[in-house]
């Protein structure tokens, strides 16, 4: 699914009226694609990669969180599914994590998001090699 977004206002006054020079569709995997980076670039987030349908995945620090969007007009909600790094503070993560997300979809895309809902499915252990399956907390 996509949705038309207001474009912003130009810088220059001498350009056309934006709604003169067309529209903006975005579809829902770029947001979903821009929020899954923004919420990557929170150092003590991290994501799964590897397996089939989830099983046999594993922690890595490299992976974007998963991203489910819902896209409506000018504003979407998120649900994103995390790992966060142990020992830390799960909650000065997430806050960090939503204020992050938030700010850079709407920086980005022009979206306001209106919901972000956080699973945080796992932990994953500092100083513990990433490439071992069992390196998660459960």
């Amino acid at each position: 699914m996509s949705t038309e977004v207001a474009a912003p206002p130009a810088s220059r006054t001498d350009r056309a009226d934006p709604a003169r020079r067309g529209r903006l569709v975005l579809a829902d995997k770029v947001v979903e694609k821009i929020a899954g980076q923004a919420a990557a670039e929170v150092g003590a987030v991290h994501g799964r990669s590897g397996g089939v349908l989830g099983i046999g995945s594993h922690v890595d620090r490299a992976a974007r969180p998963d991203v489910d969007v819902d896209l409506s007009g000018d504003h979407a909600d998120l649900a994103l599914t995390v790992g966060i790094a142990y020992p830390g503070s799960i909650r000065r993560t997430t806050h960090e994590l939503r204020t992050h997300v938030v700010r850079r979809v709407k920086e980005l895309t022009g979206v306001d998001v209106h919901r972000l809902d956080l699973e945080v499915a796992f932990l994953s252990v500092t100083g513990i090699d990433t490439d071992r399956p069992q390196e998660g907390l459960r």
